[in-house]
Protein backbone atom coordinates (compact mmCIF):
# COMPACT_ATOMS: atom_id res chain seq x y z
CA UNK A 1 0.00 0.00 0.00
CA UNK A 2 1.53 3.45 -0.91
CA UNK A 3 -0.37 5.01 1.85
CA UNK A 4 1.32 4.29 5.25
CA UNK A 5 -0.43 6.28 7.89
CA UNK A 6 -1.01 5.31 12.01
CA UNK A 7 -3.81 7.15 13.69
CA UNK A 8 -4.86 4.93 16.52
CA UNK A 9 -8.25 4.84 15.35
CA UNK A 10 -7.53 3.70 11.79
CA UNK A 11 -7.05 -0.07 13.28
CA UNK A 12 -10.68 -0.26 14.65
CA UNK A 13 -11.85 0.81 11.06
CA UNK A 14 -9.43 -1.89 9.05
CA UNK A 15 -10.81 -4.35 11.98
CA UNK A 16 -14.50 -3.56 11.31
CA UNK A 17 -13.45 -4.55 7.77
CA UNK A 18 -13.83 -1.49 6.17
CA UNK A 19 -11.33 -0.71 3.00
CA UNK A 20 -10.80 2.30 4.80
CA UNK A 21 -6.55 3.29 4.30
CA UNK A 22 -7.40 5.35 1.09
CA UNK A 23 -9.71 6.79 1.79
CA UNK A 24 -8.69 7.98 5.24
CA UNK A 25 -5.54 9.38 3.80
CA UNK A 26 -7.32 11.21 1.57
CA UNK A 27 -9.64 12.76 4.30
CA UNK A 28 -6.47 13.23 6.37
CA UNK A 29 -4.73 15.14 3.81
CA UNK A 30 -7.31 16.98 2.48
CA UNK A 31 -9.65 18.07 5.65
CA UNK A 32 -6.63 18.96 7.38
CA UNK A 33 -5.36 20.80 4.89
CA UNK A 34 -8.71 23.02 4.85
CA UNK A 35 -8.58 23.05 8.08
CA UNK A 36 -5.66 25.07 8.90
CA UNK A 37 -6.05 27.16 5.75
CA UNK A 38 -8.86 28.38 7.19
CA UNK A 39 -7.17 28.92 10.29
CA UNK A 40 -4.51 30.49 9.32
CA UNK A 41 -6.49 32.75 6.92
CA UNK A 42 -8.35 33.68 10.24
CA UNK A 43 -5.19 34.94 12.11
CA UNK A 44 -4.19 37.28 8.92
CA UNK A 45 -1.70 34.55 7.70
CA UNK A 46 -1.48 32.90 4.31
CA UNK A 47 -3.60 29.90 3.92
CA UNK A 48 -0.62 28.21 2.49
CA UNK A 49 1.31 28.21 5.06
CA UNK A 50 -1.28 26.57 7.15
CA UNK A 51 -1.79 23.58 4.37
CA UNK A 52 2.06 23.07 5.01
CA UNK A 53 2.09 23.44 8.30
CA UNK A 54 -0.78 20.21 7.96
CA UNK A 55 1.25 18.03 6.44
CA UNK A 56 4.20 18.95 8.86
CA UNK A 57 1.73 17.67 11.85
CA UNK A 58 0.37 15.00 9.70
CA UNK A 59 4.08 14.00 8.93
CA UNK A 60 6.61 11.34 10.38
CA UNK A 61 8.02 14.23 12.45
CA UNK A 62 4.56 15.08 14.90
CA UNK A 63 1.32 12.83 14.38
CA UNK A 64 3.16 10.48 12.08
CA UNK A 65 -0.75 9.82 10.09
CA UNK A 66 0.65 10.08 6.77
CA UNK A 67 3.90 9.26 5.16
CA UNK A 68 5.44 10.46 1.96
CA UNK A 69 4.83 8.22 -0.65
CA UNK A 70 4.39 7.32 -4.30
CA UNK A 71 0.71 7.93 -4.11
CA UNK A 72 1.39 11.37 -2.41
CA UNK A 73 4.33 12.33 -5.13
CA UNK A 74 1.53 12.06 -7.75
CA UNK A 75 -1.42 13.57 -6.38
CA UNK A 76 1.21 16.31 -5.69
CA UNK A 77 2.57 16.19 -8.70
CA UNK A 78 -1.00 16.88 -10.35
CA UNK A 79 -1.24 19.32 -8.16
CA UNK A 80 1.18 21.43 -8.79
CA UNK A 81 0.34 21.43 -12.31
CA UNK A 82 -3.18 21.90 -12.74
CA UNK A 83 -2.14 25.22 -9.98
CA UNK A 84 0.48 25.86 -13.02
CA UNK A 85 -1.83 25.12 -16.16
CA UNK A 86 -4.29 27.43 -13.79
CA UNK A 87 -2.03 30.15 -14.16
CA UNK A 88 -0.72 29.77 -17.22
CA UNK A 89 -4.71 30.61 -18.50
CA UNK A 90 -4.14 33.79 -17.18
CA UNK A 91 -1.44 35.04 -18.62
CA UNK A 92 -1.10 35.78 -22.48
CA UNK A 93 2.37 35.32 -23.91
CA UNK A 94 2.53 38.77 -24.72
CA UNK A 95 2.63 40.09 -21.05
CA UNK A 96 5.25 37.54 -20.63
CA UNK A 97 7.33 38.62 -23.64
CA UNK A 98 7.58 42.00 -22.49
CA UNK A 99 9.06 41.52 -19.56
CA UNK A 100 11.34 38.64 -21.45
CA UNK A 101 14.85 40.71 -21.00
CA UNK A 102 14.64 41.92 -17.20
CA UNK A 103 13.08 37.92 -16.56
CA UNK A 104 16.22 37.15 -17.74
CA UNK A 105 18.52 38.67 -16.01
CA UNK A 106 16.84 37.81 -12.82
CA UNK A 107 16.56 34.64 -13.42
CA UNK A 108 21.07 34.90 -14.44
CA UNK A 109 21.37 36.63 -10.50
CA UNK A 110 19.22 33.90 -9.49
CA UNK A 111 20.86 31.15 -10.46
CA UNK A 112 24.24 31.82 -10.80
CA UNK A 113 24.64 34.00 -6.83
CA UNK A 114 22.91 31.16 -5.20
CA UNK A 115 24.98 28.64 -6.89
CA UNK A 116 28.29 30.26 -5.84
CA UNK A 117 27.59 31.40 -2.58
CA UNK A 118 26.00 28.14 -1.18
CA UNK A 119 28.78 26.24 -2.75
CA UNK A 120 31.51 28.63 -0.92
CA UNK A 121 29.63 28.18 2.21
CA UNK A 122 29.33 24.94 2.50
CA UNK A 123 32.96 24.30 1.54
CA UNK A 124 34.04 26.73 3.95
CA UNK A 125 32.05 24.71 6.61
CA UNK A 126 33.84 21.50 5.74
CA UNK A 127 32.05 19.55 3.30
CA UNK A 128 33.56 17.81 0.48
CA UNK A 129 33.64 20.12 -2.90
CA UNK A 130 31.18 17.92 -5.07
CA UNK A 131 28.73 17.85 -1.36
CA UNK A 132 29.69 21.75 -1.33
CA UNK A 133 28.04 21.69 -5.29
CA UNK A 134 24.87 20.26 -4.34
CA UNK A 135 24.17 22.13 -1.81
CA UNK A 136 24.69 25.22 -4.17
CA UNK A 137 22.77 23.69 -6.93
CA UNK A 138 19.76 22.96 -4.65
CA UNK A 139 20.11 26.81 -3.73
CA UNK A 140 19.30 27.57 -7.07
CA UNK A 141 15.74 25.86 -7.37
CA UNK A 142 12.98 28.07 -7.74
CA UNK A 143 9.29 26.44 -6.79
CA UNK A 144 7.01 28.88 -8.94
CA UNK A 145 4.19 26.82 -7.76
CA UNK A 146 4.40 28.15 -4.32
CA UNK A 147 4.42 31.72 -5.36
CA UNK A 148 1.76 31.40 -7.99
CA UNK A 149 -0.48 29.87 -5.75
CA UNK A 150 -0.24 33.28 -3.76
CA UNK A 151 0.16 35.99 -6.48
CA UNK A 152 -3.00 33.81 -8.28
CA UNK A 153 -5.12 33.88 -5.16
CA UNK A 154 -4.89 37.95 -3.79
CA UNK A 155 -5.27 38.39 -8.08
CA UNK A 156 -1.35 39.89 -8.82
CA UNK A 157 -0.77 38.12 -11.35
CA UNK A 158 -1.07 40.79 -13.96
CA UNK A 159 0.97 43.00 -11.81
CA UNK A 160 4.63 43.56 -13.82
CA UNK A 161 6.41 42.22 -10.73
CA UNK A 162 4.55 39.14 -10.73
CA UNK A 163 4.84 38.49 -15.04
CA UNK A 164 8.87 38.73 -14.17
CA UNK A 165 8.69 36.09 -11.45
CA UNK A 166 6.35 33.84 -13.60
CA UNK A 167 8.82 34.31 -16.83
CA UNK A 168 12.31 34.34 -14.72
CA UNK A 169 10.99 30.70 -12.81
CA UNK A 170 10.48 29.71 -16.30
CA UNK A 171 14.21 30.27 -17.57
CA UNK A 172 15.45 29.88 -13.70
CA UNK A 173 14.35 25.88 -14.83
CA UNK A 174 16.18 25.74 -17.89
CA UNK A 175 19.29 27.53 -16.22
CA UNK A 176 19.04 25.11 -13.35
CA UNK A 177 18.46 22.14 -15.58
CA UNK A 178 22.18 22.65 -17.09
CA UNK A 179 23.52 23.54 -13.46
CA UNK A 180 22.11 20.75 -12.54
CA UNK A 181 23.61 18.51 -15.34
CA UNK A 182 26.83 19.51 -14.56
CA UNK A 183 26.76 18.89 -11.14
CA UNK A 184 25.46 15.32 -11.52
CA UNK A 185 28.00 15.05 -14.10
CA UNK A 186 31.05 15.44 -11.81
CA UNK A 187 29.61 13.59 -9.30
CA UNK A 188 29.53 10.51 -11.61
CA UNK A 189 32.71 11.06 -12.70
CA UNK A 190 33.11 14.09 -15.76
CA UNK A 191 31.27 15.78 -17.56
CA UNK A 192 29.85 15.25 -21.73
CA UNK A 193 30.01 18.59 -22.96
CA UNK A 194 27.94 17.12 -26.37
CA UNK A 195 25.18 15.85 -24.16
CA UNK A 196 25.19 19.24 -22.06
CA UNK A 197 24.96 21.27 -24.98
CA UNK A 198 22.10 19.39 -26.68
CA UNK A 199 19.91 19.15 -23.55
CA UNK A 200 20.37 23.00 -23.01
CA UNK A 201 19.80 23.67 -26.90
CA UNK A 202 16.45 21.24 -26.36
CA UNK A 203 15.58 22.73 -23.07
CA UNK A 204 15.59 26.42 -24.18
CA UNK A 205 14.35 25.17 -28.17
CA UNK A 206 11.17 24.02 -26.53
CA UNK A 207 10.20 26.43 -24.35
CA UNK A 208 11.01 29.33 -26.92
CA UNK A 209 8.74 27.23 -29.34
CA UNK A 210 5.87 27.21 -27.32
CA UNK A 211 5.57 30.57 -25.55
CA UNK A 212 5.87 32.34 -28.97
CA UNK A 213 4.05 30.26 -30.90
CA UNK A 214 1.98 27.71 -29.04
CA UNK A 215 -0.57 30.86 -28.47
CA UNK A 216 -1.23 31.20 -32.33
CA UNK A 217 -1.53 27.69 -33.05
CA UNK A 218 -4.12 26.77 -30.54
CA UNK A 219 -6.30 29.85 -32.21
CA UNK A 220 -6.23 28.83 -35.37
CA UNK A 221 -6.67 25.45 -33.92
CA UNK A 222 -8.95 24.98 -31.77
CA UNK A 223 -11.89 26.26 -33.56
CA UNK A 224 -11.81 23.02 -35.94
CA UNK A 225 -10.93 20.58 -33.61
CA UNK A 226 -14.36 21.77 -31.65
CA UNK A 227 -16.41 21.62 -34.35
CA UNK A 228 -15.47 17.99 -35.17
CA UNK A 229 -15.86 17.11 -31.74
CA UNK A 230 -19.30 16.09 -30.58
CA UNK A 231 -18.52 14.92 -27.28
CA UNK A 232 -19.36 17.12 -24.33
CA UNK A 233 -16.73 19.46 -22.83
CA UNK A 234 -14.96 18.93 -26.20
CA UNK A 235 -12.96 22.25 -25.13
CA UNK A 236 -12.08 21.00 -21.79
CA UNK A 237 -10.76 17.52 -23.06
CA UNK A 238 -8.74 19.23 -25.22
CA UNK A 239 -6.95 21.32 -23.10
CA UNK A 240 -6.52 18.67 -20.71
CA UNK A 241 -4.71 16.29 -23.23
CA UNK A 242 -2.64 19.79 -24.40
CA UNK A 243 -1.99 19.98 -20.88
CA UNK A 244 -0.60 16.55 -20.39
CA UNK A 245 1.38 16.50 -23.98
CA UNK A 246 2.82 19.75 -23.20
CA UNK A 247 4.10 18.50 -19.49
CA UNK A 248 5.09 15.32 -20.96
CA UNK A 249 7.19 16.65 -24.12
CA UNK A 250 9.09 18.99 -21.34
CA UNK A 251 10.02 16.60 -19.51
CA UNK A 252 11.88 14.97 -22.74
CA UNK A 253 13.08 18.63 -23.47
CA UNK A 254 14.47 18.32 -20.18
CA UNK A 255 12.84 20.83 -18.13
CA UNK A 256 9.88 20.25 -15.19
CA UNK A 257 6.61 19.09 -16.50
CA UNK A 258 5.45 22.08 -14.66
CA UNK A 259 7.29 24.33 -17.12
CA UNK A 260 5.45 22.64 -19.75
CA UNK A 261 2.04 23.05 -18.17
CA UNK A 262 2.39 26.27 -17.73
CA UNK A 263 3.10 27.12 -21.60
CA UNK A 264 -0.11 24.83 -22.16
CA UNK A 265 -2.11 27.03 -19.92
CA UNK A 266 -0.54 29.97 -21.79
CA UNK A 267 -0.89 28.80 -25.39
CA UNK A 268 -4.47 28.24 -24.35
CA UNK A 269 -5.36 31.69 -22.92
CA UNK A 270 -6.82 33.20 -25.54
CA UNK A 271 -8.84 30.38 -27.08
CA UNK A 272 -11.06 29.17 -23.72
CA UNK A 273 -14.00 30.45 -21.71
CA UNK A 274 -15.61 30.80 -18.64
CA UNK A 275 -16.63 27.20 -18.66
CA UNK A 276 -12.97 25.81 -18.95
CA UNK A 277 -11.53 28.13 -16.62
CA UNK A 278 -14.33 27.24 -13.61
CA UNK A 279 -13.59 23.31 -14.34
CA UNK A 280 -9.65 24.01 -14.22
CA UNK A 281 -10.25 25.35 -11.07
CA UNK A 282 -12.52 22.89 -9.62
CA UNK A 283 -9.81 20.13 -10.28
CA UNK A 284 -7.07 22.85 -9.02
CA UNK A 285 -8.65 23.22 -5.62
CA UNK A 286 -8.79 19.42 -5.33
CA UNK A 287 -5.71 18.62 -6.17
CA UNK A 288 -2.96 21.79 -4.70
CA UNK A 289 -3.41 20.49 -0.82
CA UNK A 290 -1.69 17.23 -1.47
CA UNK A 291 1.12 19.33 -3.28
CA UNK A 292 0.87 21.69 -0.19
CA UNK A 293 0.93 18.97 2.60
CA UNK A 294 3.48 16.79 0.74
CA UNK A 295 5.88 19.79 1.29
CA UNK A 296 5.19 19.66 4.95
CA UNK A 297 5.99 15.80 5.22
CA UNK A 298 9.29 15.78 4.73
CA UNK A 299 10.19 18.75 7.65
CA UNK A 300 12.12 16.39 10.12
CA UNK A 301 11.77 17.99 13.57
CA UNK A 302 14.52 16.20 14.64
CA UNK A 303 16.82 18.17 13.04
CA UNK A 304 16.27 20.91 15.68
CA UNK A 305 17.58 18.69 18.84
CA UNK A 306 21.00 19.09 16.62
CA UNK A 307 22.12 22.44 17.86
CA UNK A 308 25.51 22.15 15.36
CA UNK A 309 23.33 21.07 12.50
CA UNK A 310 20.85 23.66 13.14
CA UNK A 311 22.89 26.39 12.99
CA UNK A 312 24.37 24.93 9.96
CA UNK A 313 21.09 24.35 8.49
CA UNK A 314 20.01 27.96 9.33
CA UNK A 315 22.95 29.33 7.88
CA UNK A 316 22.63 28.35 4.40
CA UNK A 317 18.54 29.36 5.09
CA UNK A 318 19.40 32.52 5.10
CA UNK A 319 22.31 32.90 2.55
CA UNK A 320 19.33 31.32 0.35
CA UNK A 321 16.95 34.05 1.12
CA UNK A 322 19.29 36.70 0.62
CA UNK A 323 21.09 35.01 -2.76
CA UNK A 324 17.31 35.01 -4.15
CA UNK A 325 16.83 38.38 -2.94
CA UNK A 326 19.33 39.72 -4.87
CA UNK A 327 17.77 38.23 -8.05
CA UNK A 328 15.36 41.46 -7.76
CA UNK A 329 18.20 43.54 -8.56
CA UNK A 330 17.49 42.62 -12.51
CA UNK A 331 14.60 45.05 -12.26
CA UNK A 332 16.31 47.85 -10.24
CA UNK A 333 15.58 50.36 -12.73
CA UNK A 334 11.20 49.82 -11.14
CA UNK A 335 12.11 50.83 -8.04
CA UNK A 336 12.80 49.00 -4.92
CA UNK A 337 9.51 47.79 -4.55
CA UNK A 338 9.61 45.76 -7.47
CA UNK A 339 12.94 44.51 -6.84
CA UNK A 340 11.56 43.22 -3.21
CA UNK A 341 8.57 41.83 -4.88
CA UNK A 342 10.67 39.78 -7.77
CA UNK A 343 13.36 39.27 -4.62
CA UNK A 344 10.73 37.57 -2.39
CA UNK A 345 8.55 35.61 -5.51
CA UNK A 346 11.86 34.17 -6.41
CA UNK A 347 12.62 32.50 -3.00
CA UNK A 348 10.81 29.34 -2.35
CA UNK A 349 12.74 26.12 -3.17
CA UNK A 350 9.88 23.78 -2.43
CA UNK A 351 9.92 20.51 -4.26
CA UNK A 352 12.76 21.58 -6.46
CA UNK A 353 15.06 22.07 -3.43
CA UNK A 354 13.62 18.60 -2.42
CA UNK A 355 14.36 16.60 -5.80
CA UNK A 356 17.85 17.96 -6.03
CA UNK A 357 18.96 16.46 -2.62
CA UNK A 358 17.48 13.01 -3.03
CA UNK A 359 19.21 13.24 -6.09
CA UNK A 360 22.56 14.00 -4.47
CA UNK A 361 21.96 11.52 -1.62
CA UNK A 362 20.59 8.67 -4.52
CA UNK A 363 24.44 9.15 -6.21
CA UNK A 364 25.54 9.00 -2.42
CA UNK A 365 27.86 12.29 -2.81
CA UNK A 366 26.15 14.16 0.09
CA UNK A 367 25.56 12.80 3.45
CA UNK A 368 22.38 12.15 5.91
CA UNK A 369 22.64 15.73 7.66
CA UNK A 370 23.40 17.32 4.43
CA UNK A 371 20.27 15.76 2.92
CA UNK A 372 18.63 17.04 6.39
CA UNK A 373 20.16 20.87 5.86
CA UNK A 374 18.77 21.08 1.87
CA UNK A 375 15.29 19.98 2.79
CA UNK A 376 14.94 22.56 5.81
CA UNK A 377 16.44 25.15 3.77
CA UNK A 378 13.93 24.57 0.79
CA UNK A 379 10.88 23.81 3.74
CA UNK A 380 11.92 27.40 5.38
CA UNK A 381 12.17 29.30 2.26
CA UNK A 382 8.68 27.91 1.28
CA UNK A 383 6.89 28.70 4.79
CA UNK A 384 8.18 32.08 4.89
CA UNK A 385 7.86 33.35 1.56
CA UNK A 386 4.07 33.48 1.29
CA UNK A 387 3.54 36.31 4.05
CA UNK A 388 6.28 38.28 2.57
CA UNK A 389 4.87 38.07 -0.76
CA UNK A 390 1.58 39.53 1.40
CA UNK A 391 3.61 42.12 2.73
CA UNK A 392 5.76 43.34 -0.30
CA UNK A 393 2.42 43.32 -2.19
CA UNK A 394 0.41 44.84 0.30
CA UNK A 395 -1.93 48.16 -1.33
CA UNK A 396 -1.51 47.55 -4.41
CA UNK A 397 -5.32 47.42 -6.02
CA UNK A 398 -6.49 44.28 -7.64
CA UNK A 399 -9.34 43.66 -9.76
CA UNK A 400 -12.34 41.43 -8.41
CA UNK A 401 -12.14 39.32 -11.92
CA UNK A 402 -8.02 38.68 -11.04
CA UNK A 403 -8.63 36.80 -7.62
CA UNK A 404 -8.60 33.22 -8.63
CA UNK A 405 -9.80 31.46 -5.09
CA UNK A 406 -7.42 28.76 -4.77
CA UNK A 407 -6.25 28.37 -1.58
Amino acid sequence: MDWIFYPPWAFFLASAGQPSELPLALLLVFGAAKLFAEIFERLRQPAIVGEITAGILLGPSVLGWVKPSDTMSALAELGVMFLLFRVGLEVKPSEILEVGRSALLVAVIGVMTPFFVGWLAAHALGYQWIEALFVGAAMVATSVGITAQVLASKGYLHHPASRTVLAAAVIDDVLGLIVLAIVSSLAQGGVNLLDLGLTALLAIGFTTIVAIWGNRLIVRLLPAIETNLSAMEARFNFSLVLLFALALLATYAGVAAIIGAFLAGMALAESVGHREHDLVHGVTETLVPFFLVGIGLYFDLSLLKNTTLLGVASLITILAVATKLASGLGVWNRGRADVFRVGIGMMPRGEVGMVVAQLGLVLGVISSQTYSVVIFMAIVTTMIAPPLLRLAYRGQECRPSERLQIV
